[in-house]
């Protein structure tokens, strides 16, 4: 592997179709796509301040590494990604890509990142700003998530959460075969359409929560008291550790929970419109 160290690119693909290279200490300055078309890459204490440096990369690390503004959609049309305590300002990144490793990374503008993305590991990640992340992702195992980014995970698939913050609105619509364990979701109109959606040790705040749902599965949760209006049109199996505010219409299953504020049913409910209400002794 050649060693590329304390050394300084800009302008068109000045590393373009390179492999098995190592770059320590680089600096990739403003310009276009430094390392398209390449493989075996290991970048280390490397700043990238120019766009689309990694495009069609094939197997690479990162690694302590710094991404500028400028280097906007970095990552794109890649796979077997590994990348490690590295902090990126820039937005669009991860798109199109495969088997992706990550831990201990801080995304501060996380617009539009993880799109269309597959079989992703993450240990340790904070999302700041941006709309959007992980959209149309699939096979994704997260282990410590801080995000306050809107409209996090919709249209994603197989999905596995443990320890996250998420603050957000509109997050997890449209999703299928998805589980969060012991976190807290805070926003507006969690959960919406989604099917297979299990929560388990997770507290929820924001009004009208988990609308729409098929065959969501709540365990041992906790409500803030702006969940109002929950469950409408839902089919579900619920077990919650504190009060109710509200429950509206939901279509089949079980609720049982601490106390309810208000069950509204009324004449807009659907058939089969049996779901049950227990009350915890």
């Amino acid at each position: 592997m050649q060693l590329i160290k304390d050394k300084e690119f800009g302008g068109e693909r000045p590393l373009f179709a390179s492999h098995d290279l190592h770059l320590d200490n680089v600096t990739i300055h403003e310009g276009e796509s430094a390392i398209k078309e390449c493989s075996n890459i290991i970048a280390t204490n490397c700043r990238f301040e120019g766009n689309y440096p990694f495009w069609h990369v094939h197997g690479f690390t990162i690694d302590r590494c710094f991404f500028d503004v400028g280097g906007r959609s970095a990552l794109w049309y890649s796979d077997h990604l590994k990348m490690k305590d590295t902090r990126i300002d820039a937005p669009k990144m991860f798109r199109e890509m495969n088997d992706i490793d990550i831990e201990n990374v801080e995304m501060n503008d996380a617009d539009e990142v993880f799109w269309r993305c597959n079989r992703i590991n993450i240990k340790n990640l904070k999302l700041h700003g941006g709309t959007y992340p992980f959209m149309f992702s699939n096979d994704i195992y997260i282990d410590g998530l801080e995000s306050d980014s809107k409209y996090v995970f919709q249209y994603v698939k197989n999905v596995e959460i443990h320890h996250a913050k998420i603050t957000t609105k509109d997050a997890f619509w449209e999703v299928e075969n998805v589980t969060v364990y012991d976190s807290e979701l805070n926003g507006e109109y969690i959960g919406w359409h989604s099917r297979n959606l299990r929560l388990v040790n997770c507290h929820i705040t924001g009004e009208q929560p988990l609308c729409y749902a098929h065959d969501l599965i709540l365990e041992n949760c906790t409500f803030g008291p702006d969940c109002d209006r929950a469950f409408e049109y839902s089919s579900l199996q619920a077990t919650i550790n504190s009060p109710i505010t509200s429950v509206k219409n939901p279509l089949t299953g079980c609720i049982r929970a601490k106390s309810f504020g208000e069950i509204i049913i009324d004449e807009n409910l659907r058939a089969p419109g049996d779901c049950k209400f227990e009350t915890m002794e």
